[in-house]
């Protein structure tokens, strides 16, 4: 049984928008390999309400997917490993 989530993701700016834009491809395709991509809606960057990290700006990317109810928590813990990105939620519609 599928359903319907949204995840916004946020990377890092530091060593540049190439490395924000690769991020953002890499979660587009882990995302497409284990659900269903409905949209992705590239805010760029932007600036943060507070410093992460010793960072003020930060590159914005917001999904929306459908998959499997296991996959958001392994899509969060993936980007908790994963080098420039800043922060990860993702909620249920």
């Amino acid at each position: 049984m599928t359903a319907k989530y949204e995840s916004t993701l946020i990377f890092s700016v530091k060593d540049g928008e190439e490395n924000a834009t690769a991020l953002k491809e890499k979660f587009n395709e882990l995302i497409a390999k284990n659900g269903t991509v409905d949209g992705v809606d590239d805010w760029g960057k932007r600036r943060l309400a507070y410093l992460i990290n010793d960072e003020a700006e930060g590159y914005y990317v917001f999904y929306t997917f459908t998959a499997e109810p296991n996959f958001p928590a392994e899509l969060e813990r993936i980007a908790g490993i994963t080098d420039g990105v800043l922060r990860v939620m993702t909620i249920k519609k």
